[in-house]
């Protein structure tokens, strides 16, 4: 069941505060029937972590709705890129030279999507994402060799650690390498990562409840 008063009570905020941060509905994990009573609610850009449940889910929706926008907020398969280039608006997970070699192949499709590159903050073992210290280089190759344009950064904190710290040292990064967007902030941390003017926060839990 989606909670529409705390959409709302957010959406308010973010507009209170002349903040242009857009919430994601992260929708993963949740049937058809929440996604649409979110749309009723006024809600038009959603997160799904799976190319094939996306596509089970949006396909139809996005057909009848185009304002509709799609995000990729999980990893992404490289068999499964050219399938999800026509489906997602945005791709918050670029994490990997193989990643990028599949994207690059399909650059004419690319021209409106935005791609944000997953920056493995934390350095965990656990996690996806380029390390700090690797993302200049990175984005070298992914812009000189690859051709492709980088719209933002994007990073999970440490579940243990203070998320301000390290929402901080993805700004820096940001400003470093000329990248404007942010990608930061969930359900138990979004408050914090406002701090920093994200393009976007990604809301599940507080939305829709407990993943089923």
């Amino acid at each position: 069941m989606f909670n529409t008063e705390k959409f709302n009570q957010i959406n308010d905020f973010l507009k209170k505060t002349n903040n242009n941060t857009k919430i994601i509905a992260i929708s993963k994990n949740h049937p058809v029937e929440s996604v649409l009573e979110a749309i009723n609610s006024g809600v038009y850009i959603f997160g799904e972590n799976r190319v094939q449940e996306a596509k089970d889910k949006f396909q139809r929706i996005k057909e009848n709705n185009p304002k509709i926008e799609l995000h990729l907020t999980g990893p992404l398969q490289s068999n499964k890129v050219k399938a999800a280039i026509p489906l997602f608006d945005v791709f918050h997970t670029l994490d990997r030279e193989k990643i990028a070699r599949e994207f690059s192949k399909h650059l004419e499709s690319l021209v409106n999507k935005k791609i944000f590159l997953q920056v493995n903050i934390g350095k965990e073992k656990t996690k996806s994402g380029i390390f700090p210290e690797d993302v200049k280089d990175f984005l070298f190759f992914l812009r000189d060799e690859m051709k492709l344009y980088i719209h933002g950064l994007m990073c999970i904190p440490p579940i243990d650690e203070e998320p301000s710290h390290h929402f901080s040292r993805l700004k820096i990064l940001a400003n470093e390498n000329n990248i404007s967007e942010l990608s930061i902030g969930m359900s138990d941390d979004y408050e914090k990562a406002l701090q920093f003017n994200p393009a976007y926060i990604r809301l599940g839990t507080i939305l829709f409840g407990k993943r089923i």
